[in-house]
């Protein structure tokens, strides 16, 4: 394979004889490389292929954030979870996993500890995807030499859960789902009286979030375990976000005909405001 672009020194554009243009990532697989160069094959850890979910820009806006090994010990934990729960493995149930260790470990580093509301229902509802989610977390403090606290199971066990529940070849579904995120779009930039750039990491977290939200509807399990406390110190902080959120609701509402949660307007809140930033 020859490199068609060195995005970062661990993260490189190159040209697949069979697959095309693919991302390449390796510790210093980009260092000290030029356009044209050959791949040096023994670094390559992870080849992501763009898709209709990931295209060339979005794989690199994430993995130029994510360290290699975080991508490595994603795949690690994705190939436990298909021995021990037969989940089938694919590159979008790969990235935001890798990109949620990659930022549990950031946390852990900078002394910031959040404790997951969803624990005991985690806990209760989805056993045998906690099971492993615990031992992904023993192997992120192996390999990183960082602590991880046994809460971050719970998020990776929703990881998990997820991605089982998207593990479908009904396109009807996907059709749906990109038309109401095309509709989420015009009401944000309405609210906001500006556009949003859709390819940016942001937007591609707010993205992923709406499709875990998909999945939620769908089981008929909508986030509903936080005190209202905290819906209102997020509505006080960010109260433009808030506003937006009740108006992204009131559309999700109508297009999926059920009601929206306090916690899932909090949580839309949260990413919208994360979403402005940009």
């Amino acid at each position: 394979m020859k490199i068609l672009k060195v995005f970062n020194n661990n993260v490189v554009l190159a040209r697949h004889p069979q697959r095309g243009e693919v991302v390449l990532t390796g510790r210093c697989l980009g260092f000290q490389r030029q356009p044209g160069d050959l791949v040096d094959s023994s670094k390559v850890v992870q080849t992501f292929v763009p898709d209709a979910q990931h295209d060339v820009d979005e794989l690199q806006a994430f993995l130029t954030e994510i360290p290699p090994e975080h991508l490595a010990l994603a795949q690690e934990i994705l190939e436990l979870a298909h021995r021990e729960l037969e989940l089938k493995l694919s590159q979008p149930q790969l990235i935001p996993l890798a990109d949620h260790i990659s930022f549990a470990v950031k946390r852990v580093r900078l002394g910031i500890r959040l404790e997951s509301p969803l624990r005991a229902e985690v806990t209760h509802l989805y056993p045998a995807e906690l099971r492993v989610a615990l031992a992904g977390v023993q192997l992120v403090r192996e390999r990183t030499g960082v602590h991880v606290p046994d809460d971050e199971a719970v998020p990776i066990a929703l990881h998990l859960v997820n991605a089982a529940a998207f593990a479908t070849d009904d396109l009807s579904r996907t059709f749906a789902m990109t038309e109401i995120f095309h509709q989420v779009f015009e009401v944000l930039e309405s609210a906001y009286e500006r556009s949003f750039d859709t390819d940016s990491i942001n937007a591609a977290r707010f993205l992923t979030h709406l499709r875990y939200f998909f999945v939620r509807v769908d089981t008929g399990r909508q986030l509903s375990e936080n005190p209202t406390s905290f819906a209102n110190a997020i509505r006080d902080s960010f109260p433009e976000a808030h506003q937006a959120a009740q108006k992204v609701s009131a559309l999700l509402e109508l297009r999926l005909n059920t009601v929206i949660t306090t916690d899932e307007q909090t949580y839309l809140a949260l990413h919208i405001a994360r979403l402005t930033q940009d």
